[in-house]
């Protein structure tokens, strides 16, 4: 290594999100194409994925499909499946269909909070013993997201007090590891690195994981400045979908495709394939009917030189 090397870990854990936090701003697709979606995403090799959420289909009409989708996983093998919920009733719900990796969201914002949970910070907080009870006794595990983490559409800025202290009573609660989330695709490369270490800090030992949305353009940069900062477990979503219902002016989550790029050209292990995932990202194209916001599937990939232009004074 020499001195102007970045400090990065050798191997990065990627959650593709797609199936989830890529679909529930979507009009519902059918079950099949679903399928077609998930199969393709299974194929880059992935080890994680965000599979679905179990949430009321009135309040995400786009994820309804959750028992059915969960009762079609057992013939994909090798992946580690996991899903969202919002509530107790959502997790008895999830480990019924099978699913025991369990995520639950909790806000750090208060008024987030009633918009994406109707209830407060303190009483979404005060759900996590129950779900890490229902989760472990089903063999599997709880991941608490902490959602606003750095900024609130409503409130503002998120002081960094205030999500230390949701992440310390999650973990206190059973909380097997924790995420946090940039919602609204607000923070930058120095507030990444401040809040990560204080909540480090405050939860040693815990592993900690980063979600981030690239609606004004920094998601990558906060993705390296995280991983610098030490996190080695990122999300992200195939071509860029993403977005919360709950959160105004909320885009795409940071693009899998383009994360894995860089990664690949740094030498940084993911175990997925970046042409398999381009493959996914243009099925994921045809099943939402819409171009993807991602730079890279738009760019078409790598660049592939097409030889010298006879005559150029370039």
């Amino acid at each position: 290594m020499n001195d102007f090397d970045l400090v990065l870990p050798t191997a990065v854990d990627v959650r593709e999100v797609g199936m989830r936090d890529g679909l529930q701003l979507e009009e519902p697709l059918p079950l099949a194409a679903k399928l077609q979606m998930l199969e393709a995403l299974v194929a880059t090799g992935v080890r994680r994925i965000e599979v679905t959420s179990f949430v009321s289909p009135k309040a995400v009409p786009a994820l309804a499909d959750a028992d059915q989708l969960a009762a079609e996983l057992h013939r994909f093998d090798g992946v580690h499946f996991s899903a969202l919920v919002a509530n107790p009733r959502g997790a008895v719900r999830a480990v019924d269909a099978g699913l025991t990796s369990l995520e639950y969201v909790v806000s750090a914002s208060d008024s987030h909070s009633r918009a994406n949970a109707g209830r407060s910070t303190a009483a979404a907080v005060a759900a996590v013993g129950e779900i890490a009870e229902l989760a472990h006794g089903a063999g599997g595990g709880l991941e608490v997201i902490v959602a606003t983490a750095w900024d609130c559409p409503f409130d503002g800025r998120t002081p960094i007090a205030r999500t230390v202290d949701v992440a310390r009573a999650a973990v206190t609660a059973g909380a097997d590891q924790l995420c946090l989330g940039d919602t609204i695709g607000t923070t930058t490369p120095v507030r990444v690195v401040r809040l990560l270490d204080a909540v480090r800090r405050a939860a040693p030992g815990t592993p900690l994981g980063a979600h981030f949305h690239d609606t004004r353009g920094t998601g990558q940069a906060n993705a390296l400045a995280a991983l610098q900062a030490g996190v080695t477990q990122l999300d992200a979503s195939v071509g860029g979908l993403g977005g919360c219902p709950f959160a105004p002016g909320a885009s795409g989550n940071i693009a899998t495709e383009e994360l894995v790029y860089w990664l690949d050209d740094a030498e940084v292990s993911t175990g997925i394939d970046l042409d398999a995932l381009l493959t996914a990202a243009a099925v994921t194209e045809r099943a939402v009917r819409h171009e993807l916001p991602s730079s890279l599937h738009r760019a078409g990939g790598r660049n592939v030189p097409r030889g010298a232009v006879v005559g150029s004074t370039a």
